[in-house]
């Protein structure tokens, strides 16, 4: 397993190629089979404790050891370059979220290799200080500052704006929004009293004290849960990827997403929702996110 950054220049150059409109139509065909190709993954970070156990490296080794082939661990830095890395050919796969997920298979040159559908659960919370003032989303004013991870991101910003939609909030209009860049981040503005809420994903919270929830016990609390979602996650994958590494990753996928790799897994194995997984799911599963996102001003129905 190796790991890498992509470069700066790649960065632009992915940055340049817009989600909306039609981007270079894909290459010609597969890239052709070679037993000694890397099976290249891009992400984006997930912590940065060097003592605990990195879910993104151990996905890494468990594909490895199913596929026979290296992993190379490209890092980029939102989940859009992950969408656009995947897409402009750069990687083979990525792990998302449902909406960057429907974003991606929307755009007509990403395809979903396999599904995890959500459960009943609620995919993402609003969290403030124990002692804020806010006891509930009632209590919101135009005045109240809400953290969002990324534009792209489900639990971290379309399924809260729906929630806060819902209870008759609009963004920017009765709250003020702004992005932090990341789940993390979002906790240390709220960390730091930079804003009233955070809203994330409901996997954190139950993470407190670690790297990836820097809170204790009774430190924060939640005025608000949003519905569950019809995808918890999916690995995406280029339309051009070899067909000896499709058939690889398909077959390997479900073996590396099983309970006894959970813990070394962590957030990665949690965000499955403990679904079974659809193999190259159709791209109608991914439908009701398009209903979701308008309530966001993004429409993501036809971005090809």
């Amino acid at each position: 397993m190796r790991a890498r950054a992509l470069s700066a220049l790649g960065l632009l150059a992915l940055g340049s190629v817009a989600l909306v409109g039609c981007s270079s139509a894909a290459a010609a065909g597969p890239a052709p089979s070679d037993p000694d190709a890397p099976i290249t993954f891009a992400t984006t970070p997930l912590g940065d404790d060097p003592t605990a156990e990195n879910p993104i490296e151990a996905f890494a080794d468990l594909v490895s050891a199913e596929t026979g082939r290296e992993v190379e661990i490209i890092d980029v830095p939102d989940y859009t370059a992950v969408v656009e890395a995947i897409r402009s050919h750069h990687v083979d796969i990525g792990f998302m979220s449902g909406f960057p997920s429907a974003l991606a298979v929307n755009t007509g040159e990403v395809d979903a290799l396999v599904a995890w559908p959500g459960n009943d659960d609620p995919v993402s919370t609003c969290l403030v200080l124990a002692d804020s003032p806010l006891e509930s989303l009632e209590d919101i004013t135009p005045e109240t500052v809400v953290a969002f991870a990324d534009p792209a991101s489900s639990s971290g910003y379309f399924m809260p704006v729906s929630m806060l939609h819902e209870a008759g909030l609009e963004k920017d209009v009765d709250y003020t929004s702004m992005f932090s860049g990341g789940h993390d981040m979002s906790f240390i503005a709220l960390q730091q009293k930079q804003v009233d809420i955070a809203c994330t994903s409901t996997i954190f919270p139950t993470m407190t004290g670690t790297d990836l929830f820097p809170f204790q016990p009774g430190e924060t609390r939640s005025i608000g849960e949003s519905d569950s979602m019809p995808v918890a996650v999916s690995v995406l994958a280029d339309q051009n990827i070899a067909a000896d590494k499709r058939e690889l990753l398909l077959e390997a996928l479900p073996k590396v997403f099983v309970s006894e790799n959970a813990e070394a897994l962590g957030a990665m194995f949690t965000a499955m929702q403990g679904t079974d997984p659809i193999l190259e799911p159709k791209k109608s599963i991914f439908q009701p996110f398009v209903d979701i996102a308008k309530i966001a001003d993004v429409d993501i129905s036809d971005l090809g």
